[in-house]
């Protein structure tokens, strides 16, 4: 009767909840594995959700051997030998990851955990993708657990009973092992303070290394689960990797307890708003999370802890030729000015836009030590509010960049604000999960056209009469938005304001005690930021006369970060010799397809492990130590006369 009354079945109601469960119980134990990844090495996992699709793929593997690997008599493998074997090899693939990759950055700033795990995630999805494509693979349901039961209301299917059940199973067996074990107390502890414990005869690497292998197993268990219900596709675990940070920061980043229950709980919350509003079910987790964060900034269950913060992330050297703004700004001027008589304008262009969204995002990274994974919100919105403008209201191109900066702008006010009282890896995750809301917004709102975007946008004439449709008078047109963009930020990190914006990076307690209101700077910081970067989208909206969800999407982000990883990291030029190297990289792979992917994705886990200063900061460092050698040489001869003369 009550069902009636608000006008929903109850078999729609009890089968979404049951959705939401099972979706709960995947995310609650791919949550429980990043959550032990970073509560006990403080690694932001973001190549879980690849370790996720790799278990999926290791049961389709087993279950298709004797076709796979014909002539070797192999037999199949089926779902209850892929349940005990699969786990086991992703454990053993992450603990070899963890040997050659992961420990090489334990005793680096956060950012680079998540860098190098991020570039992996690239090279193991994008290797997938090349062999397999967008389609996915069928996993059948093992025979023993097809079928269900009536319950009158709904009918419950044997093999998501099982889900449902094993997936708790695990995540409190896992809890219990952390938490009440003496095993567990050594995983703590070992984290905590590696040397007393290695004083009583453990070997803490290996103990690391198994953690991780862990916390991946996991990963692979849940990869194995899933693959009767969802395609086996490269993508799979891309899809969800998102989600799972947000739910860890709701939460509490590195809460055991914490990931279990949010995961069930919002996968529930999910489940239900599909019943009563079908349209914010992807998004609903997201609005949960920045509701969270306004009243529990740490999570539900998380605990207030301060990031710790690392020089090394910036390779900028004061005085410096390579750091001299006005001298590079008129470099800039002429070469730019020459280049599209060299290169195609689309290209220059191109190469501008990418190199002002670059430098928008050194502006906090590299000069205020924030990183933040969702500046593709910031370019994307300004895409396509300047392409809505000039498309459909008739704008200027000079008015449709305003109003798509202005749009940016707002938007990072209020990420800023919901974002900035958390730092290091915690503000990395939060960026990240709230720019899915402004993509899942892209994919729903009408006048966004869905995956279709916003096309033929018109580049119009700049100020009434100079023709942007000729392509040297928009190529000139973008070269001034970005020697303008350029010249603000050169301008910003030279003032006053910019030199308060280093000390937070370096020391932010010290900024602090000289009584500097350090959140008010950042968040001014982050503002300035996210409206340069929404120039950048709103050139290239007008310049590339499309506006679509790529624009949007965190890939995005990660090449603002590539691109910044690899030119240097808080060094002005560095930006923008990453752009470059960026769109020649994607101009060269072009007709590879997915090797574009793979290729980024071993520049992110280069530069983290062979050129952390990037290219512009391993040049200052050369030239500083050759100047220093220079003055060396010149005052030891000067310093021998000085001996003698005593004599």
């Amino acid at each position: 009767m009550m069902f009636e009354l608000i006008g929903i079945s109850p078999t729609l109601l009890f089968g979404q909840l049951l959705i939401g469960l099972i979706n709960g119980v995947f995310y609650a134990m791919m949550s429980l594995g990043v959550a032990i990844i970073f509560g006990m090495l403080r690694i932001g996992n973001f190549v879980h959700g690849a370790q996720y699709m790799l278990g999926a793929f290791g049961a389709w593997y087993l279950l298709n051997l004797p076709s796979l690997l014909p002539g070797l008599g192999l037999p199949s493998l089926g779902y209850w030998w892929a349940l005990v074997i699969v786990p086991l090899l992703v454990a053993g693939i992450g603990a070899l990851m963890e040997r050659i990759f992961i420990r090489r950055v334990y005793d680096l700033e956060h950012a680079y955990g998540l860098l190098l795990t991020v570039g992996l995630a690239m090279v193991i999805e994008g290797l997938f993708n090349l062999r397999y494509g967008a389609a996915g693979q069928q996993y059948n349901i093992p025979d023993s657990l097809k079928g269900g039961v009536n319950l009158g209301f709904m009918f419950m299917p044997y093999y998501r009973l099982w889900v449902i059940v094993a997936g708790i199973l695990a995540c409190l067996g896992t809890w219990y092992v952390i938490e009440r074990t003496k095993l567990g107390s050594y995983l703590r502890a070992a984290t905590e303070n590696p040397d007393l414990v290695r004083a009583f005869g453990i070997n803490v690497p290996r103990m690391l290394m198994l953690t991780y292998a862990f916390g991946v197993g996991l990963a692979g268990l849940a990869g194995v689960m899933a693959a009767p219900i969802y395609q086996v596709s490269p993508q799979m675990g891309q899809s969800i990797i998102i989600t799972i940070f947000a739910v860890v920061v709701i939460g509490g980043m590195g809460s055991i307890f914490g990931a279990i229950v949010t995961g069930l709980m919002l996968g529930l919350v999910e489940g239900l708003t599909k019943v009563f509003w079908p349209q914010a079910s992807t998004t609903v987790i997201f609005v949960i999370m920045a509701i969270v964060l306004v009243f529990r900034p740490a999570g539900l269950f998380g605990r207030e802890s301060t990031s710790h913060h690392s020089t090394d992330m910036s390779a900028a050297r004061p005085g410096s030729l390579l750091e001299n703004g006005r001298l590079w700004l008129a470099i800039l001027t002429v070469g730019g000015a020459a280049l599209p008589f060299f290169i195609y304008p689309v290209f220059g262009m191109k190469m501008l836009c990418l190199a002002l969204f670059a430098s928008a995002y050194n502006l906090i990274f590299g000069y205020v030590g924030l990183l933040g994974f969702g500046h593709a919100a910031f370019y994307g919105s300004a895409a396509y509010v300047a392409a809505h403008t000039a498309a459909a209201w008739g704008f200027p191109p000079e008015l449709a960049i305003l109003s798509g900066a202005a749009a940016a702008t707002l938007i990072g006010v209020v990420f800023g604000w919901l974002a900035i009282r958390r730092q290091g890896l915690y503000f990395a995750m939060i960026t990240l999960a709230l720019a899915q809301l402004v993509y899942f917004y892209a994919i729903q709102a009408s006048w966004t056209h869905g995956e279709d975007g916003i096309q033929s946008v018109p580049r119009g004439h700049l100020f009434g009469f100079i023709d942007l449709n000729q392509p040297l008078n928009m190529y000139y047109f973008v070269l001034v938005i970005f020697l303008a963009g350029f010249a603000l930020i050169h301008r910003i990190v030279r003032s006053p304001f910019g030199q308060v914006l280093k000390s937070i990076r370096e020391n932010e307690p010290r900024a602090i005690s000289l009584g500097y209101a350090t959140d008010r700077f950042k968040l001014i910081a982050f503002t300035l930021s996210a409206g340069l970067a929404g120039v950048a989208g709103a050139t290239s909206a007008i310049v590339f006369q499309i506006a679509s969800l790529p624009d949007l999407y965190f890939m995005t982000s990660a090449d603002a970060l590539l691109m910044t990883l690899i030119g240097g990291v808080g060094t002005l030029l560095g930006p923008v010799v990453g752009a470059i190297i960026l769109v020649a990289m994607q101009t060269e792979f072009a007709t590879l397809g997915a090797w574009v992917i793979v290729a980024q994705g071993a520049a992110f886990v280069l530069c983290v492990l062979f050129l952390r200063k990037g290219v512009v900061g391993t040049l200052e460092d050369y030239l500083a130590q050759r100047s220093d050698r220079a003055a060396a040489a010149r005052s030891e001869p000067a310093g021998k006369a000085g001996a003698e003369a005593g004599r």
